[in-house]
């Protein structure tokens, strides 16, 4: 049996406004296999970064997490004290949040914040610390490890400040790592050795979460991909399927909007419309009014998430075995 370094079952995060109660996250389940790469993919607004702060217990009030559960390496996390999420945090999973120059603290210099984090998890000295932050920050390539550790944050580049994150999430080895969106902002060359940088944490035993909106990023080193759409999986797939035969509509039109080089794709096509409003979500499906297939039922009926085939799922009712019926 495959081992799991995440498993994500149902999970539902509802939050009470004055409008009513709203649900970014809605019945989400997802797996990381241990060892792998795996990607979330959707618009802004789609639930993405909601869910991995949900794993992470980082959800501020009036958030919280009213169904499902989370399990780390076999181990339900789900409703941990805060005291014991801030045991788990760094330790044993990690997270890269999206901007690395408002992640620090900009009166801080760099090599003391990363060195916090092995200090709360370890009984290492002050010395032993140091000398481990410093060869961390080799491990990700920021050169002149000893005077980048002096630094503060603003006289660092966005790219090594990137991999200053990188080294605090992973100076304790977790299990677990989700990035999002870890390369916003980075020119290309700067994204490709982030994106590098992660392969080789994967390939040391790290398995790796990644969130994006960017589908250059995701194919480039996911092994598996869940597509989210207003707070639900719509899709899922190795990357390679998903990317030769998106299933759903949704998934479709995120492709047809990126930029190609081949003979004839110089235009680009746009999803009309926008992500729904929490408040007013359709009855049916909830992409139905931006669809182009979309029909009765689909304005009526929620759609299952259903194989079109083996290891291939989508949430449409016009899609492999569910349109066959």
């Amino acid at each position: 049996m495959e081992q799991k370094t995440l498993e994500v079952r149902n999970l539902t995060v509802c939050f009470r406004t004055e409008k009513g109660i709203i649900r970014p996250v809605n019945g989400v389940s997802l797996d990381v296999p241990a060892g792998s790469i795996v990607g979330i993919v959707g618009e802004s607004g789609c639930g993405k970064s909601m869910t991995a702060r949900a794993v992470m217990g980082l959800l501020r009030y009036p958030g919280k997490v009213t169904e499902g559960s989370v399990l780390l390496n076999g181990r339900d996390i789900t409703n941990l004290t805060e005291k014991e999420r801030r045991k788990l945090r760094g330790a044993e999973v990690s997270m890269i949040f999206q901007e690395p120059m408002t992640s620090l603290n900009p009166v801080v210099r760099v090599g003391k914040q990363v060195e916090e984090a092995i200090r709360l998890h370890t009984d290492c000295t002050k010395e032993e610390a140091k000398a481990r932050t410093l060869e961390m920050f080799r491990e990700v390539e920021i050169p002149e490890a000893e005077t980048r550790y002096k630094c503060y944050p603003h006289q660092l580049s966005g790219g090594l400040r990137q991999r200053v994150l990188i080294a605090m999430a992973m100076i304790c080895k977790p299990s677990l790592l989700i990035a999002d969106e870890p390369t916003t902002a980075l020119d290309v060359t700067v994204e490709a050795q982030i994106l590098k940088l992660l392969e080789q944490l994967r390939d040391g035993g790290t398995s790796v979460l990644i969130i994006s909106h960017d589908l250059g990023v995701i194919a480039k080193v996911c092994d598996y991909v869940y597509v989210m759409y207003a707070g639900r999986i719509v899709e899922e797939a190795e990357t390679e399927v998903i990317f030769r035969r998106p299933a759903h509509p949704y998934t479709q039109g995120l492709f047809r909007s990126v930029a190609s080089l081949r003979e004839g794709g110089s235009t680009l096509e746009t999803i009309p419309g926008v992500v729904p409003n929490l408040h007013r979500l359709p009855a049916g499906c909830s992409f139905s009014l931006r669809c182009g297939e979309c029909d009765a039922r689909c304005e009526q009926e929620l759609p299952e998430l259903k194989e079109t085939e083996p290891g291939h799922k989508a949430r449409c009712f016009r899609t492999g075995k569910e349109a066959a019926e």
